[in-house]
């Protein structure tokens, strides 16, 4: 056993499935425990790892627990941050560290719980962040570069030459500043091709940072993944992991009803509460210390002013985006509430899916490399991961998740010899059987629904871009552009447009425009018209 490595208990999994209820068991079962327990800790403390929930004042919209839930136990980096603050996961690591070493002296076991895996694996596996901190801002000038980054510098056209050595300081609006987004983008897929094509052009914040790094190390962040892909992380802790995880033809219905309880409880009050302090929360954002004026509203709508930005802390909170039309619009009514309400209820399933992605093709391999190479060198598994089954939160709760992961607990504290992760249920044998991992998607650019080329129309490759070229927007360009150039159309084709497109007379003049030596493809379209 490794006990140079303090331990610590880490909690994952997707939304609604009990993470935080486990949290508090373990913790209040570690603060029953003896003085004569073999491993000496009397109590815990629960550390915050959902990026959401460490900003205060939004307790609906995050699904925090009350204070009644948490039943005395302390959590740490919760409600800390004002809605407008950017709180990234090199701040988060570096605050989780401190908190988790102050737990250590007080003779407490940390509890690491939340959704957003991207953090706990930067926190048990540091050092395989790409970012700039390792460097000093001041003089980054002077650092040498990369020879391959040397090459791409030199090739840049003069405008995005200049604007890599003049970045903004803050990430530009897409929406107010269309062409500085895609001229960060083009300059970022000019320098680190690989690296651009995981983003949309949109993303700004993702494209101002990924040059930000380029510029202060003076390395392509490529570079950085691939050195470091060479190297087996190595744990920081000593660290038990328990992915919780409920299968998804029960999960689905049980985040529909938490949407529902969320909007009976207040959310769309504290969606609005929220949009009033934008002005405010930009402020805090950008730095600014002026005050700021909320924007007038109207008594009877929602309407405001000013663009959000749903990349700026709390507002990527799933809901502040699904239900912006409709709060918008001059009247409320029923039939716009229903359909802001299924976005959101879609838009979590999605959240939920890209969650065990993330633990299954990210959290989990890391965590087994590093067990192998610590295995290699005759010791034991220092990241020992276990699923736990709860997709019944009722009575089967006890006997498959809260006994088993105090079972466990206890034994891994103790430094006792631990159960075979496959052995707890069939579900732990599945997901825990290793599979091939995913490679990122890159972003395809589809030119047929490209209408502005300073806007390019972007989409995942794989399944979502098969499904863009379903959509009848997409067929309906591809048919236009045909049409548009004299190419032969089938019947078929002219099936989909008549059963799927309302055919104006603007578009039938074009058409006849388009079709003048193509009679009777343009009396099918005619007929089509007059049948429609």
């Amino acid at each position: 056993m490794n006990y140079c490595l303090r331990p610590l208990i880490t909690i994952c999994g997707t939304t609604g499935v009990g993470k935080s209820k486990l949290a508090v068991e373990l913790a209040l079962a570690l603060a029953q425990k003896s003085p004569s327990t073999i491993h000496g800790y009397r109590g815990a403390r629960v550390i915050n790892a959902d990026a959401m929930q460490v900003y205060s004042g939004v307790d609906i919209i995050t699904n925090k627990m009350s204070t009644g839930e948490m039943q005395g136990v302390e959590h740490l980096l919760m409600s800390f941050k004002r809605p407008g603050e950017q709180y990234f996961v090199t701040e988060w690591v570096k605050d989780a560290q401190d908190a988790i070493e102050e737990t250590h002296r007080m003779g407490q076991v940390p509890i690491v719980v939340g959704g957003t895996s991207y953090w706990i694996q930067h926190l048990l596996f540091p050092n395989r962040l790409v970012s700039m901190d390792s460097t000093n801002p001041d003089t980054s000038e002077d650092h040498n570069v990369s020879e391959s980054l040397a090459r791409s510098l030199s090739a840049l056209p003069p405008e995005l030459f200049e604007l890599f050595h003049a970045l903004p300081h803050e990430s530009p609006s897409a929406t107010d500043q269309p062409e500085l987004a895609m001229s960060m983008h083009q300059l970022l897929t000019t320098l680190d091709p690989s690296v651009a094509r995981r983003f949309h052009w949109k993303d700004t914040r993702k494209s101002l940072r990924q040059l930000t790094i380029i510029k202060e190390t003076g390395r392509l962040s490529s570079e950085i993944i691939a050195e470091q892909s060479l190297v087996t992380p190595r744990p920081k802790y000593r660290t038990l992991l328990f992915w919780l995880y409920a299968k998804p033809d029960v999960l689905k219905p049980r985040l529909d009803l938490r949407v529902d309880q969320m909007v009976e409880q207040g959310l769309l009050d504290e969606i609005r509460g929220l949009r009033a302090q934008l002005p405010a929360a930009k402020a805090v954002a950008e730095g600014s210390t002026r005050p700021a004026r909320g924007p007038s509203y109207d008594n009877e709508t929602d309407n405001e002013p000013t663009e959000i930005d749903y990349t700026l802390g709390i507002y990527q909170s799933i809901g502040f985006k699904e239900f912006h039309e409709y709060l918008c619009a001059p009247s409320h009514d029923e039939t716009a509430f229903q359909e802001a309400l299924q976005k959101m209820k879609t838009a979590t399933r999605r959240y939920t899916n890209r969650q065990n992605m993330w633990i299954r093709n990210q959290l989990l391999p890391a965590a087994r490399a590093a067990n192998m190479d610590n295995r290699s060198e005759g010791g034991e598994e220092l990241v020992p991961a276990y699923v736990l089954d709860a997709t019944e939160l009722g009575a089967s709760w006890e006997s498959r998740v809260r006994e088993p992961a105090q079972g466990i607990a206890d034994a891994f504290l103790n430094g006792e010899r631990l159960p075979d992760p496959m052995s707890l249920s069939d579900t732990a044998r599945d997901l825990l059987t290793e599979k091939p991992k995913s490679v990122p998607r890159r972003k395809i650019t589809c030119e047929v629904c490209t209408l502005d080329k300073a806007r390019p129309f972007m989409v995942d490759e794989g399944p979502q871009w098969k499904a863009h070229l379903r959509t009848r927007h997409h067929r309906k360009r591809v048919l236009q552009g045909n049409l548009r150039e004299g190419k032969h159309v089938s019947a078929r084709q002219l099936t989909h447009l008549e059963n799927g497109t309302n055919l104006t007379s603007g578009l039938l003049d074009f058409l006849r425009e388009a079709l003048s030596e193509k009679s009777h493809l343009l009396h099918g379209l005619e007929l089509a018209h007059s049948a429609g």
